[in-house]
């Protein structure tokens, strides 16, 4: 097939129509400015996924350039998001696509008003990996989009139907946790198989490439919970610190390793810009004495990173119950909610209102409170809940104002996350649970992971392939 297809034909009428319409009566108009040429394209696999393309063009004229494609039985052609071409080429990914599929596909280059099509150009996907998980979804009502999470040796991609349509494999796995970053690319931090290893975290583009890693200053390891990349380069991220302490007097041993999460922010180029640790902040009595009593002491346990409106940070630490409100200027704890150490008061629920929370996510801000969602994994002694709060911090009061979980209830120990969704939606992972599923602003179930996931420590949304993490809140 030698015609451009038929959506760069329709742009093209489009465009030569406007010209038309916008001539004065009796003037004959100017002739058009040359319009793009495409000197070459080409089409090939991607190492990193079977279910993509990645097509390469040389082109003059043109300011950007898509992909069309489709295949024999399609009703409608696709077109990736177009990409701007650097000097006369351009790289297209094209995603999403079936495997051990054929496909036609066009290069359509954008200029001057005008849109041009290539000669058509044939691609066939390659077979799924064998190791690869398979899920199957269903929903009255879901969310547009896809949802992002890891699964055995892969960090991957469903759409509403269960359907994988993107992943990348790690040799170690992903680790837990594969996120989307409001950046447009994926993070993860996978483990290595020697424990003493640092393990940084590792970004990868909509292609599956690895672009950049993130780590911590002052050789600690990063923990693998959350992470925060900015649009700029810089970045967030918690870290391990451990110390020798003598908890003897306290209830627990003399020789006791102590670890505290440590909070960084990065610079681009890996410059250390702020620092805060519970050790100058916190004190061991601010856990529980039956978790400080061992050798091994987990005292903190950093799960959640938020950037709250006021560009100070909202840090859920684990194992004291406890959500941290921290000046990034000063590093001064502006306030403390929930566990031992609690300054608010708390209507409308008993106390406490959360115990070992997971996947804290801010969900708006108005004057000098504002609202958040968490998944309360201890809160109940049968059932595991999302749970949504409003707060407010001149008067240190707070109050539940939603409370759902899944049917037949579910109890999680670890792991869990929400995030929140257009429309007072949340999409809920059950950690080791082991069920994903989205609620409406009633707390009805509009969809889910059938079956058993597995352990889905953070499930996300996301709107599209090609700009995962981006329009959604994280």
């Amino acid at each position: 097939m030698n015609a451009a297809p038929r959506l760069a034909r329709r742009a093209a009428a489009a465009a030569l129509l406007v010209a038309c319409v916008d001539a004065p009566s009796g003037v004959v108009p100017p002739p058009p400015p040359p319009g793009p040429v495409i000197g070459a394209a080409a089409v090939g696999a991607n190492p990193n996924n079977a279910l993509s393309a990645v097509v390469t063009a040389r082109v003059s004229l043109a300011d950007s350039v898509a992909v069309a494609f489709f295949t024999g039985d399609a009703v409608t052609d696709s077109v990736t998001p177009a990409v701007a071409t650097i000097g006369d080429s351009a790289v297209i990914p094209v995603l999403g696509l079936l495997p051990h599929t054929r496909y036609a596909m066009w290069v359509v280059a954008y200029g001057g008003g005008r849109v041009i099509g290539s000669e058509a150009m044939s691609f066939t996907t390659d077979t799924l990996p064998s190791d690869l998980p398979s899920f199957v979804a269903s929903g009255t009502d879901p969310t547009p989009g896809f949802v992002v999470f890891s699964a055995g040796r892969y960090g991957l991609v469903i759409d509403n139907t269960g359907r994988v349509v993107w992943y990348r494999r790690f040799p170690n796995t992903p680790g837990l946790n594969f996120q989307a970053q409001p950046t447009g690319r994926y993070t993860v931090r996978p483990p290595t198989p020697d424990p003493a290893d640092l393990e940084p975290w590792v970004e990868v583009d909509p292609l599956g490439n690895v672009t950049r890693t993130f780590g911590c200053a002052g050789g600690l390891q990063p923990r693998f919970h959350d992470l925060i990349a900015e649009p700029g380069g810089s970045y967030w991220v918690m870290c391990d610190e451990t110390r020798t302490m003598d908890l003897s007097s306290i209830g627990g041993i003399a020789n006791a390793q102590v670890m505290g999460t440590v909070v960084q922010h990065m610079s681009a180029t890996g410059v250390l810009l702020f620092q805060w640790t519970p050790f100058e902040h916190f004190a061991i009595t601010d856990l529980d004495s039956l978790d400080r009593s061992g050798p091994l002491v987990n005292w903190t346990h950093g799960n959640a990173l938020n950037l709250d409106g006021d560009e100070n940070l909202i840090v859920s630490f684990r194992s004291l119950s406890e959500l941290t409100k921290i000046d990034t200027r000063t590093g001064a704890v502006l306030w403390r909610m929930g566990g031992l150490r609690n300054q608010f008061a708390f209507e409308g629920t008993s106390m406490p209102a959360f115990l070992r929370q997971h996947g804290l996510r801010l969900t708006g801000r108005s004057g000098a409170g504002g609202t958040f969602a968490l998944l309360d994994n201890s809160g109940d002694s049968t059932a595991t809940r999302a749970e949504r709060y409003r707060y407010d911090e001149g008067s240190l009061t707070a109050s539940q104002i939603a409370s759902y979980g899944s049917l037949p209830a579910v109890r999680t120990q670890l792991g869990g996350t929400t995030q929140d969704l257009p429309g007072g939606r949340t999409l809920v992972a059950f950690g080791s649970g082991r069920r994903v599923e989205e609620y409406d602003s009633l707390g009805q179930v509009v969809w889910r992971i059938e079956g058993d996931p597995g352990y889905v420590f953070r499930a996300q949304r996301i709107r599209s392939l090609y700009r995962p993490g981006v329009g959604l809140a994280r």
